[in-house]
């Protein structure tokens, strides 16, 4: 018999751990989650922002706390160390 595993279910095993968060953007978040809702919006802590410039450079701001809303998230990718380790 195989296991099945729901979507909220593998993120609500994230908890306390590091994500690679991509937006539907040009930003990408690395962090650790503290927290979701039922909507998926995210609470991460020592996050990394990676955004894309229109040249092409990729620019990285550092920041303690952020809320990301559920509905810009494209992808989460657990367990990564974000953008610099792909």
């Amino acid at each position: 018999m195989t296991s099945q595993i729901l979507p909220l279910e593998l993120i609500d095993r994230c908890i306390g751990s590091r994500i690679w968060v991509v937006m539907k953007s040009e930003r990408e978040f690395t962090g650790t989650l503290l927290g979701f809702d039922d909507f998926v919006n995210m609470v991460l802590e020592d996050v990394t922002e990676y955004e894309t410039t229109p040249e092409g450079d990729r620019k990285s701001t550092k920041l303690a706390q952020t809320l990301l809303n559920g509905n810009n998230i494209c992808m989460l990718i657990p367990g990564s160390a974000g953008p610099e380790s792909a």
